[in-house]
Formats: C-alpha cells, structure tokens, sequence
C-alpha cells in the first residue's frame, strides 16, 4: 500500500468523524474482480465499473484499508482516494443516484 498526498474538496463532508472515498480498482482475475466488487458493495455504491464512493466513520475507513489489500497482486491495482473540505465534481452521461446513508453489513 502506497499513501500518494493530493489537494481534493468536496461539498460532501460535514462530520468530522466521517471521510468521502473515492475507490478505483484495475484488477486482472475476473473472480477476485467480483469479490472486491461485493466487498466494496459493503462500504459505498459503484458509479462506474471499477469505481466506488463511500461516506464512511473514520472507523470504518480504517477497517477497509485493513481488509483491501487481500484483493490485489501485484500485477493489480487499488487506490483508495480519502477527499476533504470543498470542492465540484463534474459528471457526463448515466447519472449515478448518490446515497450518503451508512451501509450496515450483516
């Protein structure tokens, strides 16, 4: 796991105790592609094929970097985006139905 720094905003973020991710992936085996997906189905919703946006605790933030990196090797590839503050996204095509509500896993 490699931590890269970036400037992001977001208007989303009002808690302190919650952070906004961002979850990109580029994975080669299709049955560990679908397993990060069902994971990641856990945390936040999908906006595209291989990307996820959560609304986590900082808890649980913690708990999916902890768990992630049992779905990549090193041919693949996982960022994990954490964006604060204030900031625009600019979005083109489908619309993607945001929901900002925590997902509980049973």
């Amino acid at each position: 796991m490699e931590d890269y720094d970036y400037s992001f905003e977001t208007p989303i973020v009002e808690h302190r105790n919650k952070v906004f991710v961002l979850i990109i992936y580029d994975i080669c085996d299709n049955k560990t592609r679908v397993k990060l997906a069902k994971f990641l189905q856990g945390y936040g919703f999908r906006i595209q094929k291989s990307a996820f946006e959560a609304y986590l605790t900082k808890d649980k933030y913690r708990k999916l970097l902890g768990q992630i990196g049992k779905y990549v090797t090193d041919e693949d590839s996982i960022r994990v985006y954490k964006i604060q503050g204030k900031g625009q996204v600019t979005s083109f095509g489908k619309k993607v139905e945001n929901q900002i509500d925590d997902i509980i896993v049973i």
